[in-house]
Parts: C-alpha cells; sequence; structure tokens
C-alpha cells in the first residue's frame, strides 16, 4: 500500500470533515439549531444522513461476511431494511413524528414522549435508557473503528481510540444536528461510490456477468461444508431449509431482528424532526431505497458471491478460506479488487463507523443535558447558554 498516498488521502477527508462541520457552526444559532438542525433540512441531506447512520461498518464487514456463510438469503434483509426501515419508517412513523414534533415544541425524542403522554418521568426514564444503553451500541462502533486505523496504520490500540474518537466528537460538539448531518451525508456518498465500484469490480474479477455468475453460484450446493449443511445450509442461492437451524438464525435473528429493530433507534427518529414538511421525507424515499440497494444490497451480494470466486482460485469456498467471518470480505477485496480500492474501502468503513457514532453521540449527549437537567433537574427552566450545556453532555456522553 502507498502510505504517501494514504496520508494525502486521509488528510484530504479530515479536512473535508472539519469544513463542513465549520460551516455547520456557522449556521448554527439556536439551541433547536443545535438538536434539530432548525427543522430545515434539506431533504436530500436528511435521507443520506439517514442512510449514513442506519449503515454501519459491521454492516459492510460483519454482515457481508454472514452473506458469504448463508448466501443470498441475507438479501431479504436488505428489502425488509427498505421496507421497514426507509418506507414505512418514512411514511407512517415519520410523518406522524415530524408533525407532533412539530406541534409539541419537541427536540429529542424523549421529549417528544414525555409532551407527548404529558409526562416528565416518562421522558427522564426514556433518556435515561438512551444515555446508559446506547454507549453499548457506541462501544461497538467505536472499537470497530479503532481497530480498523490501527491495522491500517500500523498505531497503537488506545491511540487509534483517542484519534477515532476525537474527530467525531469534535465535529459534533462544533457542529451540533447540522455537523452530523453534513458530514453523515457527505459520508453516505463516499459509501455509495464505493460500493458502486465494488459492483463492477465484482463481476469483472469473476469474468462474468449477473446471470451467469448467479447460475454458476447455484450450481455450488454441493459445496456445500458438511456441518453446514447438517444444520439446513442447502446452497448460497437457496434459503436454508425450513425450519432447520440455518433457517432460524437467518430469518428470526438476522432478518427479522435487524430489519424489524432499525424502527426503535432513537438517532434514527431525530431525522425525522430536522425537516420543514412531509413532502421532504416523500421526496427521500427514493434516495433512502437507493442507498441501501447500493451499500448493504451490493455487500451482501459480493459477500455471496465470494464463495465463487474463491472457489475459481483457490478450489475452497469462504468459510473455508477464513473461519472469521469478519475477515472473508476484506480477504475478497484484497484478493479481487486493486490497491487504490483498498484505501477506498477504508475510507468507506471509516465512513460507516464515524456516521453512526456521531448520531449516537449527539442522541446521548441531547439526552443527558435537554431531558435528564433541564426537563428533569430544572424543571424545564433552560439555563443561559442552553447550547453549551448540550455541548458538555455531548462531551460527557
Amino acid at each position: 500500500m502507498n502510505y504517501i498516498l494514504l496520508g494525502i488521502i486521509i488528510i484530504v477527508y479530515v479536512f473535508i470533515l472539519v469544513a463542513l462541520s465549520w460551516y455547520a457552526y456557522r449556521g448554527t444559532k439556536s439551541a433547536s439549531d443545535y438538536m434539530v438542525g432548525g427543522r430545515s433540512m434539506n431533504s436530500v441531506v436528511m435521507a443520506l444522513s439517514y442512510g449514513a447512520t442506519f449503515i454501519s461498518a459491521s454492516a459492510i464487514v460483519g454482515f457481508g461476511g454472514m452473506a458469504a456463510a448463508f448466501g443470498m438469503g441475507l438479501q431479504w434483509l436488505c428489502l425488509l431494511n427498505m421496507l421497514m426501515g426507509v418506507v414505512i419508517a418514512f411514511i407512517f412513523f415519520g410523518k406522524k413524528t415530524r408533525r407532533l414534533g412539530s406541534a409539541l415544541g419537541a427536540n429529542t425524542f424523549p421529549q417528544l414522549m414525555g409532551r407527548f403522554f404529558h409526562s416528565r418521568s416518562i421522558e427522564i426514564i426514556s433518556a435515561a435508557i438512551i444515555f446508559v444503553g446506547m454507549p453499548i451500541y457506541a462501544a461497538v462502533v467505536m472499537k470497530g473503528g479503532a481497530v480498523f486505523v490501527e491495522e491500517i496504520f500500523h498505531i497503537d490500540y488506545h491511540i487509534a481510540l483517542l484519534i477515532f474518537t476525537l474527530i467525531v466528537s469534535v465535529y459534533v460538539i462544533t457542529g451540533g444536528m447540522k455537523g452530523v448531518m453534513y458530514t453523515s451525508a457527505f459520508q453516505a456518498v463516499l459509501m455509495f461510490v464505493c460500493m458502486f465500484i465494488l459492483l463492477i469490480g465484482l463481476y469483472k474479477s469473476l469474468g462474468m456477468g449477473f446471470v451467469e455468475a448467479n447460475r454458476a453460484l447455484d450450481a455450488m450446493d454441493a459445496l456445500v461444508p458438511a456441518n453446514l449443511a447438517a444444520a439446513g445450509h442447502q446452497g448460497w442461492a437457496k434459503m436454508p431449509a425450513f425450519n432447520s437451524e440455518q433457517w432460524y438464525t437467518l430469518v428470526t435473528s438476522l432478518i427479522l431482528g435487524v430489519g424489524i429493530g432499525c424502527l426503535a433507534q432513537p438517532q434514527l427518529i431525530v431525522r425525522f424532526l430536522t425537516v420543514r414538511s412531509s413532502k421532504q421525507l416523500n421526496q427521500g424515499i427514493f434516495i433512502g431505497c437507493l442507498f441501501l440497494v447500493i451499500t448493504v444490497g451490493v455487500v451482501y451480494h459480493s459477500g455471496a458471491l465470494s464463495n465463487l470466486y474463491f472457489y475459481q482460485q483457490h478450489g475452497k469456498v469462504a468459510v473455508e478460506m477464513s473461519s472469521d467471518i469478519d475477515k472473508i470480505i476484506p480477504l475478497f477485496i484484497n484478493e479481487s479488487m486493486p490497491n487504490w480500492f483498498t484505501i477506498l474501502l477504508m475510507l468507506c468503513i471509516i465512513s460507516a463507523s464515524m456516521s453512526t457514532l456521531s448520531s449516537q453521540f449527539h442522541t446521548m449527549g441531547t439526552s443527558v443535558a435537554s431531558d435528564i437537567y433541564v426537563d428533569g433537574i430544572k424543571k424545564g427552566q433552560a439555563p443561559k447558554h442552553f447550547t453549551k450545556w448540550i455541548k458538555f453532555g455531548v462531551l460527557v456522553s
């Protein structure tokens, strides 16, 4: 890898994040700006930011590896993500959330809950759950990003963790919701481009088109490892046998668990409070669905077809090439794609981690500062320099 080129690209990447954060800082004049972008965010920015927050590094690396193990059946998760996470979320859930948030003057999800039910206790309890529970999810995202930085730059894990966290916290604290959404939208574009190139490179490396590749994968049923076949695996182009161990793992744990669970994420729900009208939510549906198809749809497809690539090159399937699910996609890309794409993938994975983590930091910070401190301890009496208190809440989180 050309480390000089890598260093230049990283510097440019960080510079763009800083510039977007500064632009957001200049446009943040009130607590409403800081917490919900002044309810005036562009529909394209909102949809891209929503998608980037939705997709973390685990969706690219971890679930891509799961697709290599389970096969094309994981594409049902992509479909459910679009149906539940975008279509139903935006049309049915998002529109009412936006209307209620605007009518009640709510700037956070716990505040929306508390004001709708006329209960400050519900608001405080909801905020406490977010502040206590979300760090578990955030820690996984932070660790994933830091480990990736550690492996690429060969620096100590703790230093990598500190650098990764500092970069994210700086643009969240300075730019607020606008900073989070502008940077996430930029990161979404980067992820989109990276996955689109991966799709083209995938078929080029296989030496065949879409139909031929999928037929070839379908013909590999006899190559399923014995332990997977015994658990119900019927091939990488087929669903597992109904009522088998593999079927329950794929359908109930992965497809339904992740596909439906997206509706319960506060860092996604608050995006609906950032737009001026329901029309903008309608405009964001196509962008959100397209983003998911080109990101997770492509990586799930690539994961399944990596079995065909590895069999062509080594006479082995993906799980035989690497027993560690998380290493299958990086291994596949290192072998099948040019070196420059590895750098682009690195930025893609870092972007996926940063976009998710920044939204989590912002959600936790506003929960502890606005919901617990102001509405709970101060009984709704906002102190002077309220925005600074929210920034302190983000720093604490």
